[in-house]
Protein backbone atom coordinates (compact mmCIF):
# COMPACT_ATOMS: atom_id res chain seq x y z
CA UNK A 1 0.00 0.00 0.00
CA UNK A 2 3.30 2.17 0.96
CA UNK A 3 6.17 2.62 -1.60
CA UNK A 4 8.68 4.65 0.40
CA UNK A 5 10.83 6.34 -1.97
CA UNK A 6 13.14 8.44 -0.41
CA UNK A 7 14.87 9.76 2.80
CA UNK A 8 16.63 13.31 2.78
CA UNK A 9 20.09 13.65 4.13
CA UNK A 10 20.60 15.17 7.48
CA UNK A 11 16.89 14.87 8.39
CA UNK A 12 13.86 11.92 8.51
CA UNK A 13 12.11 13.78 5.65
CA UNK A 14 10.42 11.51 2.88
CA UNK A 15 8.89 10.97 -0.66
CA UNK A 16 6.44 8.01 -0.63
CA UNK A 17 3.44 6.80 -2.65
CA UNK A 18 0.51 5.63 -0.83
CA UNK A 19 -1.99 3.48 -3.04
CA UNK A 20 -5.47 3.41 -2.41
CA UNK A 21 -8.71 2.52 -4.26
CA UNK A 22 -9.52 5.68 -5.38
CA UNK A 23 -6.46 6.64 -6.17
CA UNK A 24 -2.71 7.13 -5.36
CA UNK A 25 -1.51 9.53 -3.28
CA UNK A 26 2.15 11.21 -2.96
CA UNK A 27 3.31 12.04 0.03
CA UNK A 28 4.12 14.24 1.87
CA UNK A 29 0.58 15.31 1.75
CA UNK A 30 -2.10 17.85 3.18
CA UNK A 31 -5.62 16.67 3.69
CA UNK A 32 -8.00 19.13 3.73
CA UNK A 33 -10.81 18.79 6.34
CA UNK A 34 -14.80 18.33 5.22
CA UNK A 35 -15.83 17.58 8.59
CA UNK A 36 -20.04 17.03 6.81
CA UNK A 37 -18.92 15.70 3.83
CA UNK A 38 -17.93 19.10 2.80
CA UNK A 39 -14.82 21.23 2.78
CA UNK A 40 -16.10 24.40 3.80
CA UNK A 41 -16.23 27.49 1.57
CA UNK A 42 -15.06 25.25 -1.63
CA UNK A 43 -16.25 23.30 -4.35
CA UNK A 44 -15.41 19.50 -4.72
CA UNK A 45 -14.19 20.71 -8.48
CA UNK A 46 -12.31 23.40 -6.94
CA UNK A 47 -10.79 20.82 -4.93
CA UNK A 48 -9.53 18.95 -7.78
CA UNK A 49 -8.68 21.41 -10.02
CA UNK A 50 -7.69 24.61 -8.23
CA UNK A 51 -6.53 23.49 -4.37
CA UNK A 52 -5.02 20.02 -6.64
CA UNK A 53 -6.30 17.74 -3.41
CA UNK A 54 -5.10 14.55 -3.40
CA UNK A 55 -7.62 13.40 -0.62
CA UNK A 56 -9.75 14.76 2.03
CA UNK A 57 -10.86 13.74 5.61
CA UNK A 58 -14.44 13.25 6.91
CA UNK A 59 -15.59 13.07 9.97
CA UNK A 60 -17.49 9.63 11.44
CA UNK A 61 -18.35 11.06 14.55
CA UNK A 62 -20.70 14.13 12.86
CA UNK A 63 -21.53 11.96 9.89
CA UNK A 64 -22.75 9.76 12.25
CA UNK A 65 -25.19 12.22 14.01
CA UNK A 66 -25.99 13.85 10.76
CA UNK A 67 -27.31 12.99 7.80
CA UNK A 68 -27.35 9.23 9.37
CA UNK A 69 -25.61 6.15 8.02
CA UNK A 70 -29.04 5.13 6.53
CA UNK A 71 -28.47 7.79 3.98
CA UNK A 72 -25.20 7.72 3.34
CA UNK A 73 -25.53 3.91 2.64
CA UNK A 74 -28.51 5.04 0.37
CA UNK A 75 -27.12 6.98 -1.71
CA UNK A 76 -24.57 4.41 -2.35
CA UNK A 77 -21.31 5.09 -0.07
CA UNK A 78 -19.54 8.52 1.22
CA UNK A 79 -17.70 9.07 -2.08
CA UNK A 80 -20.78 8.59 -4.26
CA UNK A 81 -22.89 10.63 -1.23
CA UNK A 82 -20.69 14.32 -2.10
CA UNK A 83 -19.56 13.44 -5.49
CA UNK A 84 -16.28 12.80 -4.88
CA UNK A 85 -14.23 9.89 -6.54
CA UNK A 86 -10.42 10.29 -5.02
CA UNK A 87 -9.83 9.14 -1.72
CA UNK A 88 -11.09 9.71 1.69
CA UNK A 89 -9.71 9.13 4.94
CA UNK A 90 -12.63 9.12 7.70
CA UNK A 91 -11.50 9.55 11.66
CA UNK A 92 -12.53 7.91 14.48
CA UNK A 93 -14.45 10.50 16.47
CA UNK A 94 -12.24 9.96 19.25
CA UNK A 95 -11.12 13.62 19.02
CA UNK A 96 -14.62 14.88 18.88
CA UNK A 97 -15.32 12.24 22.35
CA UNK A 98 -12.20 14.08 23.75
CA UNK A 99 -13.72 17.57 23.41
CA UNK A 100 -16.89 16.34 25.08
CA UNK A 101 -15.47 15.59 28.31
CA UNK A 102 -18.40 16.63 29.97
CA UNK A 103 -21.09 14.69 28.28
CA UNK A 104 -19.28 11.38 27.49
CA UNK A 105 -18.19 8.49 29.91
CA UNK A 106 -15.57 5.63 29.10
CA UNK A 107 -15.80 2.17 29.82
CA UNK A 108 -14.09 -1.21 28.95
CA UNK A 109 -16.74 -1.11 26.20
CA UNK A 110 -16.36 1.93 24.63
CA UNK A 111 -17.70 5.72 24.80
CA UNK A 112 -21.00 6.59 25.93
CA UNK A 113 -21.73 10.11 25.04
CA UNK A 114 -24.59 13.02 24.41
CA UNK A 115 -25.48 14.36 20.73
CA UNK A 116 -24.42 18.06 20.95
CA UNK A 117 -26.98 18.18 18.33
CA UNK A 118 -30.09 17.03 20.57
CA UNK A 119 -28.40 15.33 23.67
CA UNK A 120 -29.34 12.03 23.10
CA UNK A 121 -27.59 9.14 23.66
CA UNK A 122 -25.34 7.13 21.47
CA UNK A 123 -21.91 4.74 22.24
CA UNK A 124 -19.08 3.87 20.03
CA UNK A 125 -17.56 1.00 20.43
CA UNK A 126 -14.17 -0.12 18.73
CA UNK A 127 -16.22 -2.31 16.72
CA UNK A 128 -19.16 -0.78 15.85
CA UNK A 129 -16.75 2.47 14.66
CA UNK A 130 -15.43 -0.16 12.18
CA UNK A 131 -18.94 -0.69 11.24
CA UNK A 132 -20.10 2.94 10.72
CA UNK A 133 -16.71 3.33 8.31
CA UNK A 134 -17.54 0.21 6.49
CA UNK A 135 -20.66 2.40 5.64
CA UNK A 136 -19.34 5.42 5.08
CA UNK A 137 -16.58 2.82 2.47
CA UNK A 138 -13.76 5.74 3.06
CA UNK A 139 -10.41 4.25 1.77
CA UNK A 140 -8.81 4.73 5.22
CA UNK A 141 -10.65 4.23 8.44
CA UNK A 142 -9.12 5.02 11.83
CA UNK A 143 -9.41 2.78 15.31
CA UNK A 144 -11.31 4.19 18.08
CA UNK A 145 -8.93 5.64 20.70
CA UNK A 146 -9.04 8.02 23.90
CA UNK A 147 -6.94 11.60 23.20
CA UNK A 148 -6.01 12.50 26.90
CA UNK A 149 -5.85 16.04 27.65
CA UNK A 150 -2.76 18.24 28.25
CA UNK A 151 -1.58 18.29 31.18
CA UNK A 152 -2.19 14.44 32.38
CA UNK A 153 -0.73 13.05 34.98
CA UNK A 154 1.35 9.96 34.01
CA UNK A 155 -1.00 7.65 35.65
CA UNK A 156 -4.15 9.02 33.63
CA UNK A 157 -1.79 8.69 30.38
CA UNK A 158 -0.40 5.49 31.28
CA UNK A 159 -4.30 4.15 31.80
CA UNK A 160 -5.41 6.10 28.60
CA UNK A 161 -3.23 4.55 26.89
CA UNK A 162 -3.64 0.95 28.05
CA UNK A 163 -7.14 1.14 27.07
CA UNK A 164 -6.57 2.52 23.64
CA UNK A 165 -4.42 -0.11 23.13
CA UNK A 166 -7.21 -2.43 24.17
CA UNK A 167 -9.65 -0.99 21.88
CA UNK A 168 -7.06 -1.17 18.80
CA UNK A 169 -6.92 -4.43 19.34
CA UNK A 170 -10.44 -5.03 18.93
CA UNK A 171 -10.77 -2.97 16.49
CA UNK A 172 -8.23 -4.05 14.27
CA UNK A 173 -9.88 -7.70 15.11
CA UNK A 174 -13.60 -5.86 13.32
CA UNK A 175 -11.23 -4.97 10.72
CA UNK A 176 -10.31 -8.36 9.42
CA UNK A 177 -12.99 -9.89 10.32
CA UNK A 178 -15.50 -7.63 8.11
CA UNK A 179 -16.10 -6.75 4.24
CA UNK A 180 -15.91 -3.93 2.50
CA UNK A 181 -19.44 -2.73 1.42
CA UNK A 182 -19.36 -0.63 -1.99
CA UNK A 183 -16.54 -2.98 -3.87
CA UNK A 184 -13.47 -1.25 -2.83
CA UNK A 185 -10.69 -2.72 -0.30
CA UNK A 186 -10.36 0.23 2.54
CA UNK A 187 -7.36 0.55 4.75
CA UNK A 188 -7.23 0.91 8.60
CA UNK A 189 -4.84 2.85 10.45
CA UNK A 190 -3.79 2.81 14.64
CA UNK A 191 -2.94 5.61 16.67
CA UNK A 192 -0.33 5.85 18.96
CA UNK A 193 -0.88 7.87 22.31
CA UNK A 194 0.86 8.13 25.55
CA UNK A 195 0.69 12.02 26.05
CA UNK A 196 3.59 13.92 26.58
CA UNK A 197 5.92 10.91 28.52
CA UNK A 198 8.68 9.45 26.76
CA UNK A 199 8.22 5.45 27.83
CA UNK A 200 4.57 5.97 26.97
CA UNK A 201 5.27 7.02 23.57
CA UNK A 202 7.50 3.96 22.60
CA UNK A 203 5.48 1.67 23.84
CA UNK A 204 2.41 2.39 22.53
CA UNK A 205 4.75 2.68 18.93
CA UNK A 206 5.84 -0.97 19.70
CA UNK A 207 2.47 -2.09 20.48
CA UNK A 208 0.27 -0.11 17.69
CA UNK A 209 3.21 -1.49 15.23
CA UNK A 210 2.52 -4.99 16.61
CA UNK A 211 -1.06 -4.86 15.30
CA UNK A 212 0.21 -4.08 11.61
CA UNK A 213 -2.17 -2.01 10.69
CA UNK A 214 -1.78 -0.39 7.24
CA UNK A 215 -0.58 2.87 8.28
CA UNK A 216 0.17 4.64 11.81
CA UNK A 217 -1.05 8.03 13.28
CA UNK A 218 0.39 10.01 16.00
CA UNK A 219 -2.45 11.22 18.15
CA UNK A 220 -2.72 13.01 21.24
CA UNK A 221 -0.93 15.70 20.33
CA UNK A 222 -1.70 19.67 19.17
CA UNK A 223 -3.83 19.05 22.08
CA UNK A 224 -2.28 22.49 23.89
CA UNK A 225 0.76 21.21 24.72
CA UNK A 226 3.86 23.53 23.63
CA UNK A 227 4.84 23.43 20.23
CA UNK A 228 8.69 22.06 20.76
CA UNK A 229 7.09 19.42 22.89
CA UNK A 230 4.83 18.12 20.30
CA UNK A 231 8.05 18.10 17.91
CA UNK A 232 9.94 16.23 20.32
CA UNK A 233 7.24 13.88 20.90
CA UNK A 234 6.89 13.43 16.96
CA UNK A 235 10.48 12.81 16.52
CA UNK A 236 10.49 9.92 19.20
CA UNK A 237 7.82 8.26 17.85
CA UNK A 238 9.18 8.01 14.22
CA UNK A 239 12.43 6.90 15.95
CA UNK A 240 9.71 3.48 16.75
CA UNK A 241 7.59 3.36 13.54
CA UNK A 242 8.30 0.88 10.64
CA UNK A 243 9.66 2.41 7.74
CA UNK A 244 7.23 0.69 5.13
CA UNK A 245 4.05 2.33 6.53
CA UNK A 246 2.81 5.89 5.83
CA UNK A 247 2.45 7.97 9.60
CA UNK A 248 -0.25 10.31 10.20
CA UNK A 249 0.42 13.73 12.30
CA UNK A 250 -3.58 14.27 13.81
CA UNK A 251 -4.81 17.34 13.71
CA UNK A 252 -1.56 19.73 12.68
CA UNK A 253 -1.12 22.37 11.81
CA UNK A 254 0.54 25.59 10.79
CA UNK A 255 2.39 25.49 7.85
CA UNK A 256 5.24 25.90 9.98
CA UNK A 257 4.61 23.06 12.24
CA UNK A 258 4.06 20.76 8.68
CA UNK A 259 7.94 21.46 7.63
CA UNK A 260 9.05 20.73 11.49
CA UNK A 261 7.05 17.74 11.34
CA UNK A 262 7.81 16.68 7.99
CA UNK A 263 11.87 16.87 8.79
CA UNK A 264 10.68 14.46 11.55
CA UNK A 265 9.71 11.88 9.43
CA UNK A 266 5.92 12.47 9.21
CA UNK A 267 3.86 11.83 5.72
CA UNK A 268 0.15 12.98 6.53
CA UNK A 269 -1.39 15.69 8.16
CA UNK A 270 -4.95 16.80 8.48
CA UNK A 271 -6.43 20.36 10.26
CA UNK A 272 -9.54 22.45 9.96
CA UNK A 273 -6.75 25.50 10.38
CA UNK A 274 -6.49 26.98 7.00
CA UNK A 275 -10.24 27.01 6.15
CA UNK A 276 -10.96 28.11 9.78
CA UNK A 277 -8.32 30.38 9.82
CA UNK A 278 -9.54 31.76 6.28
CA UNK A 279 -12.93 32.42 7.42
CA UNK A 280 -11.59 35.04 10.06
CA UNK A 281 -9.67 36.65 7.78
CA UNK A 282 -6.44 34.88 8.11
CA UNK A 283 -4.15 33.95 4.80
CA UNK A 284 -1.52 32.27 4.18
CA UNK A 285 1.20 33.16 2.10
CA UNK A 286 4.98 32.47 0.37
CA UNK A 287 6.76 34.93 3.01
CA UNK A 288 4.37 34.58 5.60
CA UNK A 289 0.83 35.47 6.66
CA UNK A 290 -1.57 38.73 7.04
CA UNK A 291 -5.14 39.41 8.95
CA UNK A 292 -6.52 40.80 5.67
CA UNK A 293 -9.05 42.72 8.13
CA UNK A 294 -6.24 44.47 9.26
CA UNK A 295 -7.11 48.33 8.47
CA UNK A 296 -3.31 48.63 6.55
CA UNK A 297 -5.38 46.32 4.05
CA UNK A 298 -8.11 49.08 3.29
CA UNK A 299 -6.39 51.56 0.29
CA UNK A 300 -4.02 48.67 -0.79
CA UNK A 301 -4.25 48.59 -4.42
CA UNK A 302 -2.56 45.83 -5.82
CA UNK A 303 -3.15 42.45 -5.21
CA UNK A 304 -1.28 39.98 -2.99
CA UNK A 305 1.20 38.04 -4.95
CA UNK A 306 0.50 38.43 -8.66
CA UNK A 307 2.44 35.25 -8.94
CA UNK A 308 0.78 32.86 -6.85
CA UNK A 309 -1.84 31.08 -8.39
CA UNK A 310 -5.36 32.05 -6.98
CA UNK A 311 -7.59 34.39 -7.65
CA UNK A 312 -7.25 35.85 -4.68
CA UNK A 313 -3.35 36.75 -5.45
CA UNK A 314 -4.01 37.26 -8.82
CA UNK A 315 -7.50 38.78 -9.93
CA UNK A 316 -8.17 41.00 -6.98
CA UNK A 317 -6.58 44.35 -5.34
CA UNK A 318 -6.29 43.53 -1.18
CA UNK A 319 -8.66 47.08 -0.74
CA UNK A 320 -11.57 44.86 -2.17
CA UNK A 321 -10.75 41.47 -0.33
CA UNK A 322 -10.47 44.07 2.71
CA UNK A 323 -13.79 44.75 1.88
CA UNK A 324 -15.47 41.87 1.12
CA UNK A 325 -14.22 40.49 4.87
CA UNK A 326 -15.56 44.14 6.81
CA UNK A 327 -18.82 43.74 5.31
CA UNK A 328 -18.73 39.79 6.15
CA UNK A 329 -19.68 39.27 2.42
CA UNK A 330 -19.33 35.57 1.47
CA UNK A 331 -17.43 35.78 -1.97
CA UNK A 332 -14.50 36.35 1.07
CA UNK A 333 -14.88 33.32 2.55
CA UNK A 334 -14.58 31.59 -0.42
CA UNK A 335 -11.51 33.03 -1.79
CA UNK A 336 -9.92 33.10 1.56
CA UNK A 337 -10.71 29.79 1.98
CA UNK A 338 -9.85 28.45 -1.56
CA UNK A 339 -6.54 30.46 -1.42
CA UNK A 340 -5.58 29.08 2.12
CA UNK A 341 -5.66 25.55 0.67
CA UNK A 342 -3.60 26.16 -2.55
CA UNK A 343 -0.97 27.57 -0.58
CA UNK A 344 -0.60 24.47 1.86
CA UNK A 345 -0.97 21.79 -1.23
CA UNK A 346 1.63 24.01 -2.69
CA UNK A 347 3.60 23.73 0.10
CA UNK A 348 3.62 19.94 -0.22
CA UNK A 349 4.54 20.31 -3.56
CA UNK A 350 7.54 22.51 -2.67
CA UNK A 351 8.69 20.09 -0.03
CA UNK A 352 8.62 17.26 -2.38
CA UNK A 353 10.64 18.94 -4.53
CA UNK A 354 13.22 19.84 -2.07
CA UNK A 355 13.50 16.46 -1.13
CA UNK A 356 13.41 14.90 -4.50
CA UNK A 357 16.71 17.08 -4.60
CA UNK A 358 17.95 16.84 -1.40
CA UNK A 359 17.64 20.81 -0.40
CA UNK A 360 15.09 20.37 1.63
CA UNK A 361 17.35 20.49 5.19
CA UNK A 362 19.11 23.58 4.30
CA UNK A 363 16.01 24.95 3.42
CA UNK A 364 13.11 24.10 5.80
CA UNK A 365 13.59 25.81 8.92
CA UNK A 366 14.30 29.32 7.30
CA UNK A 367 11.08 28.38 5.23
CA UNK A 368 9.40 27.61 8.52
CA UNK A 369 10.82 31.08 10.29
CA UNK A 370 9.53 32.67 7.02
CA UNK A 371 5.74 30.94 7.22
CA UNK A 372 5.40 32.14 11.08
CA UNK A 373 6.51 35.97 10.22
CA UNK A 374 3.30 38.58 10.37
CA UNK A 375 3.24 40.52 7.20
Amino acid sequence: MFNLEKTASSTKARLGTLTTAHGKIDTPIFMPVGTLGTVKAVKQDELIDKVKAQIILGNTYHLYLRPGCDIIENAGGLHSFINWDRPILTDSGGYQIFSLSDNRELTEEGAKFKSHLDGSKHMFTPENIVGIQRTLGSDIMMVLDECPPYPSSYEYAKESMELTHRWEKRGREAFLETNPKYGHQQAQFGIVQGGTYEDLRIESSKFITDLDFEGIAIGGLSVGEPTELMYEMTDLNTDYLPENKPRYLMGVGKPENLLHAIARGIDMFDCVLPTRNARNGQIFTRNGYINIRNAKWKNHQKPLDPEFPTDLCQKYKMSYIHHLFRNDELLGLQLASLHNLTFYLWLMNEVKERIANDTFHNWYKEKAEILATKI
